[in-house]
C-alpha cells in the first residue's frame, strides 16, 4: 500500500509551498468579493501582499465558538459564505452552528485520506456517521464516491441491524467511530454472525487509542486509520501505513498557534489547530478549530512530504467532542436554565472501556430522582446525546470555571 493518492503528496516542500500561498491569495480575493464577513474583516488586507505564513499570521483568526453569535447576528451563515457560489447542503451541527456542501464531488476532500488507508475502486463501505443534521456522514461518503466506492449509508444507532447489515452486505470497509466499530463486531460475534469480510477502516470523531487500535486489529481483524476532520473543515489531516502522525490535506494550509492568540508557536510546541481551505463556497480563512495539536517534525516514511501533525491532543477551551458530536458550555448553560432548581452545574466527560460517558453534576435544592429524570431528558434534548445526570449538594463543586471537564485518558 505505498501508492499516492496523486503527485502532490510527493511535492517538493518549496513547491507546495508556492502553490498553497498563491491559493491564498487567490482565496483572500474571492471571500473579500463575496463572503460580507470577510469583506469586513478583511477589509484592510490586500491579498496581493500575503505571500508567506509570516504575513498570514498577521490575518485575524476567526474561533469556531464565535459561529454561535455570529450566525445568530446574522442567520444562517454569520455572512462567511460566498453568496455568488451554489450550494448543495446545509446542516447544523450543535451548538448550534450552521454549515455547507457545495455542488462539487468530494468536497469535504476526504478520498485522499481513504485512499491512505486503503480504499479502492470497487470496495463497499459501511459508513456509519450520521446523515441525519450533521455533515458527518457526507463526508466520508462523498469522499468514498469519489473514489468508486460504493456505499451503505448505515447512519449511528442500532447496533443488531448494523451487524446483520455487516453479514448480509459482506462491506470490506468501514468509516465512523473507532468505539462504535467495535461494539458492531462484538455484537455480530455474540449473534454469531460472519463479519470476516470487514478488513479495514478509517475512523474520526473521537480518540483512538493505543489499546482500542490493538483490540480492532488483532482481535477483530480490521486494520484501522484515523484522520482528523471537522464539520466546517473537512478532512484536515490522515495517517498512512507510516503511522508516524498525520499528514495535512494538500488543499488546506495548517497552522498551530498559540491558544488564544494567532500567534504560531515553534515547531512541536503544543498549541490551537488554525485551518485555512479554499473551497469557494465557504472560504474559511485562519480558523481555529479549539482543537490542541503539534507539528511533527520531518517528512512521513511512506514518502508522502506535507507537514505532519501529532493528531488531536485535547482542547484550548472547554468545547469538547463526545461520541463524535461536539458539546458547547453554551449547551450546558441552557439545561441549567431550564431547571430554576439547577444553581450550577459541570458536564463531566469520562471513559469506560473506551467507550465515552458524560454526567451532568448539578448541584439542586432537590434530589428527587424524578427531578434527575426530568434534567436527563433535558440533556438528551439540548445535546442530543445521553447522559446521566448526578444531584450534588449546594456549593459542592469546584469554584474555577469549568463547565465541561474532559477527564478522559488516551494512554
Amino acid at each position: 500500500m505505498s501508492e499516492h493518492f496523486d503527485a502532490l503528496e510527493t511535492r517538493e516542500p518549496e513547491v507546495r509551498e508556492r502553490d498553497l500561498m498563491a491559493a491564498l491569495r487567490d482565496t483572500i480575493a474571492h471571500a473579500k468579493a463575496n463572503a460580507p464577513y470577510f469583506a469586513d474583516l478583511l477589509k484592510d488586507v490586500d491579498p496581493a501582499s500575503v505571500t508567506d505564513r509570516a504575513a498570514l499570521a498577521k490575518l485575524p483568526v476567526t474561533r469556531k465558538h464565535d459561529l454561535i453569535e455570529l450566525q445568530k447576528k446574522n442567520p444562517p451563515f454569520g455572512g462567511l459564505v460566498a453568496e455568488s457560489m451554489p450550494v448543495g447542503r446545509v446542516f447544523q451541527s450543535p451548538g448550534p452552528i450552521h454549515e455547507v456542501e457545495g455542488v462539487g464531488a468530494d468536497y469535504f476532500r476526504a478520498a485522499r485520506a481513504l485512499f491512505a488507508a486503503g480504499f479502492r475502486d470497487g470496495d463497499l463501505v459501511h459508513n456509519t456517521f450520521s446523515y441525519h443534521f450533521t455533515p458527518g456522514g457526507w463526508i466520508l461518503d462523498n469522499g468514498a464516491r469519489a473514489l468508486g466506492c460504493r456505499v451503505f449509508p448505515a447512519g449511528v444507532g442500532q447496533t443488531e441491524l448494523q451487524a446483520q447489515a455487516v453479514a448480509a452486505m459482506k462491506p470490506n470497509g468501514y468509516t465512523g467511530t473507532p468505539s462504535f466499530l467495535r461494539i458492531i463486531l462484538e455484537k455480530a460475534r455474540e449473534l454469531g454472525l460472519e463479519t470476516s469480510s470487514m478488513k479495514k477502516a478509517l475512523v474520526s470523531g473521537e480518540a483512538l487509542p493505543p489499546s482500542l487500535r490493538k483490540q480492532i486489529q488483532d482481535e477483530l481483524g480490521v486494520t484501522t486509520y484515523q484522520c482528523y476532520a471537522t464539520a466546517d473543515l473537512g478532512v484536515i489531516a490522515y495517517e498512512s501505513e507510516a503511522l508516524e502522525g498525520m499528514i495535512c490535506s494538500e488543499d488546506a494550509i495548517v497552522e498551530i498557534v498559540r491558544p488564544g492568540t494567532g500567534d504560531p508557536v515553534p515547531e512541536g510546541e503544543v498549541g490551537e489547530v488554525v485551518v485555512t481551505v479554499f473551497t469557494r463556497e465557504y472560504p474559511l480563512i485562519r480558523f481555529a478549530t479549539g482543537d490542541m495539536s503539534a507539528v511533527l517534525p520531518g517528512v512521513s516514511p511512506c514518502g508522502r512530504t506535507n507537514m505532519r501533525i501529532k493528531g488531536w491532543m485535547g482542547r484550548a477551551d472547554q468545547t469538547t467532542k463526545v461520541k463524535g458530536m461536539f458539546v458547547h458550555p453554551e449547551q450546558v448553560a441552557d439545561v441549567v436554565k431550564r431547571h430554576p432548581e439547577i444553581t450550577k452545574a459541570r458536564l463531566v466527560v469520562t471513559s469506560a472501556d473506551n467507550v465515552d460517558q458524560m454526567t451532568l453534576k448539578a448541584e439542586s435544592s432537590t434530589t428527587e430522582p424524578a427531578f434527575a429524570d426530568k434534567v436527563a431528558e433535558t440533556v438528551r434534548e439540548v445535546l442530543k446525546l445521553k447522559g446521566a445526570v448526578e444531584l450534588v449538594d449546594p456549593a459542592s463543586l469546584p469554584n474555577d470555571g469549568k463547565v465541561i471537564s474532559d477527564e478522559r485518558s488516551y494512554e
